[in-house]
């Protein structure tokens, strides 16, 4: 199932439809600040065990998740003040920042390290759903595993649409990736290269 939500002034009564699809368990497809994503609700160990399978991706590889801001952010990580500056600074915006995880996050989105990704994109429909929601919803790019990320909604849909419980048509967007920086230790490491520009921690 594919529903258009305005991406500049989401629709209450649609985001309240994603909202149940997510509170039942569901896995979506949803646009962000660079590309699409899959996501379902961080406390749902099976819906987050199918984008896995979903995704064919490897257990040992971690995914992110949306925040809906810095006070959300904080519930779920160590957020020193450090961090917090940065942070406050960037986001909204095409991030991911990888801060030690509080004991809140559920071990499937933890690494090894007990460090976490977290996001908050400057995409008013995903911070909607995820405001609406009251908690995180995981983020990983709508492709394969290896494959490119997929901009255009009708294109997930086609390739992923009939493993997902429904894709939110947010207009096309980039095959882009965020910029990954770790802040654990408040010495900024830069992980991945995305459309954030990362040129005050080089």
């Amino acid at each position: 199932m594919l529903i258009e939500i305005n991406p500049f002034n989401p629709q209450p009564r649609l985001i309240a439809q994603v909202v149940e699809i997510l509170k039942n368990g569901g896995v979506i497809a949803y646009p962000t600040d660079t590309t699409y994503g899959i996501g379902c609700s961080i406390l749902n160990k099976k819906a987050l065990e199918r984008i896995y399978r979903i995704k064919q991706r490897e257990r040992n590889k971690p995914v992110s998740f949306i925040c809906a801001d810095l006070s959300e952010i904080s519930h779920y990580a160590q957020v020193s003040n450090f961090a917090f500056k940065v942070m406050k600074r960037l986001l909204p915006g095409p991030y991911t920042f990888v801060l030690e995880a509080s004991r809140t996050v559920p071990d499937l989105l933890m690494t090894r390290q007990k460090s976490v990704g977290i996001r908050v994109p400057d995409n008013a429909i995903c911070l909607a759903i995820v405001r609406e929601l009251g908690h995180p919803i995981v983020t990983t790019s709508a492709n394969l595993s290896g494959e490119e990320p997929i901009g255009d909604p009708f294109l997930v849909d086609g390739e992923l649409g009939s493993q997902l419980d429904l894709v939110v048509d947010g207009g096309i967007l980039t095959a882009n990736v965020s910029s990954v920086v770790s802040l654990v230790g408040d010495t900024p490491t830069i992980l991945r290269r995305g459309i954030g520009d990362i040129t005050s921690f080089e």
